[in-house]
């Protein structure tokens, strides 16, 4: 062992004298990259891979070491470099070391990516660096370049070839490793020796950065004409006095001063706080900063945040949050929901207060903004409308709005409207949650109605899995769940739903014909920032379609505010257990106001138990696929399958009366 750590250290110290090189980077193999900055801690980034998952940099903070090797399509050194990288990852499966591709390539698309790497047949996510910006902080110059990581120091403990073979402008992988670069500095560093920064060129193709290139050009970034604009359109809406921003962004001295915070929110893709993948739907009020923003706003501040010349027109449009949305105009009527005291500490159970609907006639909304007393305290509120004597909804259209945090008003499609009768009362459903400190929460409700009935009813439903339950320590747990919907309809709205160990989150619709599509999705799910997504087209969807939530969940050590990673989590209602939700908001093709068809949602909603257990989604439930409370069929399950099949289909699935027990699943959370 000794005489391996002592070859691993004079290889490493003989790459460092190397490293100790000045000057311009060489062509030559095996010379220093003036690029790479060896003293300088790696900036935190956040990049989604070819598979639509996000990565953060500094969540990875507990593993021994991180690889990155950048990639481009089509490359020989790329091919080479990602079978010698699968081989890496296969040798240090059980060390923790976490093994990616990067691929910072303008000429790349991720579906491009998609395929290079389906035809090579490894298993490496590839981080897509579409803006280039962590390719250009690290030093990117050409394909096959490995950039080892220390997470803990965030610095970079080497830079070069993957190993000997790559030193080479053809690499040859049946060839001999006689210097193994990478291997050497994970075994150094897995052994807790010092380790020396190295850095080496390597005769990769280039990959092109031209605003590297540019880099002087950062400085004529105009405050006035591009950054102030970007950040009055995309920033000032949360960031005003009155606003959800904890500061208002009122001038250049504001953003210069929180500039280096700006940068780093940005970079991990946490503001503006819209997560939609830009590259599947197109959805309204989208708040996300396109890559030009993106490279704007981070160039200019890399830059030092010049003010330039000009003038402020943040300071010269100072703007204040209205109580209601400004679109909308002052609410038709306000519900002042009684006020509640949430104590210091412990769970507070949901509180349902009710209130009288003072209208003698019908109405139909088409808009709703909730306007929590205390946003600290306010976990989500939702409504729904109950008849005098009754205690439960049996609305058409589900309900009469809702919050959970970052939500938006809910405005209704042309021609739409969610119902609300004459008389009875609103229900509303509060769950708060304890924050340290006793506080008071007195919640309004803005409505604005239709003038007139509207042709179309909104219609909700939820996919949820009452079956729920993510193993304690799991890191990237799966679940799946589906809608079956029994005619034609048009999908209008999608909002997805889980509490902290929430990951990310896609809708897939599956169509009779077999083809899939990607609704929606969400590579990092933000428990604090959660809202509809309204698509800006609205899809018809034919009968037979199943639409398929796809949720993954963090109940790691890693994932900071998991409340408990020891635990076994199940489906529940407070914060600190877990929820498999999404809402859909949708009309039926063949149902207008004056043609209610409440039997298709009846037929929709007896789906949820079916879609909840059908992992597999061919229609059918099979012995191996009950779990929780459906493990009772069990022993049921011979007699239920009348036709013998092995599986219970539809119809024998609803005849065990265990369908018909979904009303539960679609009380919103």
């Amino acid at each position: 062992m000794k005489q391996v750590l002592f070859g691993t250290a004079m290889a490493l110290v003989m790459a460092a004298s190397v490293a100790g090189c000045s000057g311009k980077e060489a062509s030559a193999a095996g010379a220093p990259s003036a690029l790479v900055d060896l003293a300088k801690p790696v900036d935190n980034f956040q990049l989604v891979d070819h598979n639509r998952k996000a990565h953060e940099l500094g969540y990875y903070r507990y593993a021994p070491a991180i690889v990155l090797v950048s990639q481009t399509n089509g490359s020989e050194t790329s091919r080479a470099a990602a079978a010698a990288l699968a081989d890496l990852k296969a040798a240090y499966a059980d060390k923790g070391v976490l093994f990616y591709m990067l691929n910072s390539s303008l000429e790349d698309d991720r579906d491009a990516v998609v395929a290079e790497m389906a035809s090579l047949g490894v298993d490496l996510p590839v981080l897509m660096d579409e803006q280039q910006l962590v390719g250009e902080q690290l030093g990117v110059a050409r394909d096959g370049e490995a950039f080892v990581i220390q997470p803990k120091t965030m610095k970079i403990a080497y830079h070069g070839p993957i190993d000997d073979r790559f030193m080479k402008a053809k690499p040859k992988l049946k060839a001999r490793v006689k210097t193994a670069h990478v291997a050497d500095t994970l075994d150094a560093l897995l052994a807790g020796a010092k380790v020396e920064p190295v850095s080496l060129t390597a005769p990769g193709a280039t990959i092109a950065f031209p605003e590297r290139d540019n880099k002087a050009s950062f400085q004529s970034i105009s405050y006035e004409k591009e950054v102030a604009p970007i950040i009055q359109a995309k920033c000032v809406t949360c960031h005003q006095a009155g606003g959800i921003g904890p500061f208002a962004m009122t001038s250049y001295e504001v953003i210069k001063g929180f500039a280096p915070m700006i940068r780093e929110t940005i970079r991990t893709d946490r503001m503006p706080p819209y997560f939609a993948d830009p590259h599947i739907g197109t959805f309204k009020e989208d708040q996300s900063l396109s890559g030009e923003e993106i490279k704007t706003l981070v160039h200019w501040i890399e830059a030092g945040a010049p003010r330039g010349t000009g003038s402020d027109p943040l300071a010269d449009h100072v703007t204040v949050a209205s109580d209601w949305p400004a679109e909308l105009g002052p609410p038709d009527y306000i519900v002042d929901i009684p006020a509640f005291e949430v104590p210091a500490t412990g769970i507070v159970e949901y509180q349902y207060p009710t209130i009288k609907n003072p209208f003698k006639e019908d109405k139909w909304l088409r808009a709703v903004s909730v306007k929590p007393g205390d946003l600290a305290v306010v976990h989500h509120v939702t409504s729904s409308h109950i008849k005098d004597g009754e205690s439960q909804s049996m609305l058409p259209g589900g309900s009469v709005g809702s919050y959970t945090p970052g939500a938006q008003a809910q405005v209704m499609a042309d021609g739409w409207g969610a119902p609300i009768p004459a008389g009875g009362a609103y229900r509303f459903s509060m769950h708060y949650t304890t924050t340290g400190k006793v506080a008071t929460d007195a919640t309004k409700v803005g409505f604005w109605f239709h003038d007139k009935t509207p042709e179309f009813i909104k219609r909700s439903a939820v996919i949820s899995d009452f079956a729920l339950e993510i193993p304690a320590g799991a890191q990237r747990h799966e679940e799946t769940a589906y809608l079956e919907f029994p005619a034609d309809a048009i999908l209008y709205t999608l909002y997805p739903h889980a509490h902290l160990r929430g990951q990310n989150v896609e809708l897939e619709a599956l169509y009779p014909d077999g083809k899939r599509e990607i609704l929606l999705s969400l590579p990092k799910y933000d428990f604090n920032w959660q809202r509809d997504y309204d698509l800006v087209e609205p899809l018809r969807i034919p009968a037979g379609t199943k639409l398929i939530a796809h949720w993954v969940y963090d109940n790691s050590v890693h994932n900071r505010a998991n409340p408990d990673p020891q635990s076994v989590v199940k489906s529940g209602l407070q914060t600190h257990e877990e929820m498999m939700y999404f809402r859909v908001n949708y009309r039926w093709v063949d149902e207008t106001s004056s043609n209610v068809r409440n039997d298709l949602q009846t037929e929709l909603v007896g789906s949820v138990m079916r879609g909840a257990l059908d992992d597999n989604q061919n229609g059918k439930i099979e012995l191996a696929e009950l779990r929780g409370r459906a493990l009772s069929l069990k022993d049921k399950f011979p007699a239920l399958d009348t036709d013998g099949d092995g599986a219970l289909n539809a119809a024998e699935f609803e005849a065990s009366g265990f369908a018909r027990r979904t009303r539960d699943v679609q009380q919103e959370d």
